[in-house]
């Protein structure tokens, strides 16, 4: 019974920890990319494409994150990191940007958040704690 309890908490600790490293990391794309813009002659034309790839690159490691804590089942676990993610950002998004809709966008964040996530807990669950 012990054991469970200690794998549970394991796997959740792991969820979590995954998707903050995850949001850390969109973070520190974020402020990079926005200290480009400010000092150089840079745009944010190319936004959408920094979302996106901020978004795959933090979710691929939330779900390496998530998918090291778990026995089996990787690729489940990193969907799972991934959904999570996805999810607290449209949250953000909905409480931040007025007049929020679901798009084409939104649709493309959610799918690379799966698809990510999946990916990065195939690889994680190769690399167990």
């Amino acid at each position: 019974m012990k054991t469970e309890v200690k794998t549970e908490n394991s796997r959740f600790h792991s969820l979590v920890s995954g998707v903050l490293v995850g949001y850390a990391i969109t973070c520190i794309i974020f402020l990079g990319y926005s200290m480009l813009i400010t000092y150089t002659s840079l745009t944010e034309d190319k936004m959408p494409l920094v979302v996106a790839g901020a978004t795959l690159i933090s979710v691929i490691v939330a779900g390496f994150d998530a998918a090291r804590g778990a026995e089996n089942k990787g690729w489940f676990w990193g969907i799972v990191a991934g959904l999570i993610y996805a999810l607290i950002l449209l949250i953000i998004m909905t409480l931040v940007l007025k007049g929020f809709t679901v798009d084409s966008r939104t649709v493309t964040v959610l799918v690379l958040s799966l698809a990510g996530g999946g990916l990065g807990g195939v690889v994680g669950i190769n690399f167990r704690k």
